[in-house]
């Protein structure tokens, strides 16, 4: 599997055909508006990467200041009467102190879901505004997929994270390469990146605080989520998450990364030949969200779900 054929396979299913209305018009309320944050990137292992020196302002570097985040932007769209969704990833060069005015865009990003420009292989999303997309990438000749993984707090919609997994395709073989974490506010309704984010931003710098602890993430957990099936060459690229898959599943220590922010994610192989990609938010003790990919022997995703998780017993004393 290449990015080229995920391409080429993307063009023969453009027949696409409109999504639930009622759940795509929630959807698009609750994805658009102005996400400001910070970003952070990370190795497989987890560790933060500083961001370039050519980024880094003067003063920071005379004082021995190493910066890991930058500020974002993510202006988002969902079109209520079409199947399309667009945004911008802008990243904002550091600045010294407060200087919210002399904000300046190092990196403007444009991403397009569904409609004549889409860039996806597949794309799931829920009411809530959570949603999933596959990023078909090449880099210096290397095929990656981008796993985007849009997960929103149930108790508070206007607090998201998003976690990217950068995959590297080896023939049907699937590896971790790099992850990239964004954590964001909604500021207001859509303005297309016009509100500069600087010091009005609500939330810190999230890259070199405590990541969340190993005990938190494993054991035996029983969830209740959404699906998209992919497993079908006639179906759809862009799916709503619906119905409800009821399932136990126990978590351990392979392959899995610890994140800032309680936060996780992995990528491993199951027993029956699938890969199985995930990311996961805990958002209070023994109470977390997730979004899987699950991709066959032969590299193709065969299913994405987001849900809620709990802990079974023995994982809370």
């Amino acid at each position: 599997m290449s990015a080229a054929n995920v391409a080429s396979d993307l063009e023969v299913q453009q027949n696409l055909s409109n999504p639930t209305t009622s759940a795509w018009e929630e959807f698009a309320r609750n994805v658009s508006g102005e996400w400001d944050g910070h970003g952070a990137d990370f190795t497989k292992e987890g560790e933060p990467i500083e961001l370039p020196e050519n980024v880094v302002p003067d003063a920071y570097r005379e004082w021995e200041v190493r910066v890991f985040d930058w500020v974002t932007q993510c202006p988002t769209l969902a079109e209520s009467d079409k199947s399309a969704l667009f945004y911008k990833l802008i990243h904002l060069l550091p600045t010294v102190g407060c200087e919210a005015d002399a904000a300046t865009r190092h990196t403007v990003d444009e991403r397009h879901i569904g409609g004549v420009d889409n860039k996806v292989s597949a794309f799931a999303y829920n009411s809530s505004g959570c949603y999933v997309a596959v990023w078909p990438k090449e880099n210096k000749g290397v095929s990656l997929l981008e796993l985007e993984h849009c997960l929103v707090d149930p108790q508070n919609r206007e607090v998201r994270v998003r976690i990217v997994q950068v995959v590297r395709i080896d023939g049907t073989a699937l590896s971790l390469s790099k992850i990239k974490v964004f954590r964001e506010q909604w500021y207001g309704p859509f303005r297309n990146g016009e509100s500069l984010g600087g010091c009005s931003i609500r939330d810190a710098a999230f890259a070199k605080t405590d990541v969340i602890k190993e005990s938190e993430v494993m054991g035996t957990w029983k969830s209740s989520k959404c699906v998209a099936s992919f497993q079908s060459s006639e179906t759809n690229f862009f799916q709503e998450l619906a119905g409800e898959k009821n399932q136990q599943s126990v978590r351990d220590e392979q392959n899995l990364v610890l994140l800032p922010k309680q936060l996780w994610c992995s990528l491993k192989e199951t027993g029956n030949g699938e890969t199985c990609a995930e990311v996961g938010w805990l958002l209070e003790q023994g109470r977390a969200i997730t979004s899987t990919c699950i991709f066959s022997e032969d590299g193709k995703l065969q299913e994405i779900a987001v849900g809620q998780e709990h802990a079974m017993l023995e994982n809370s004393q």
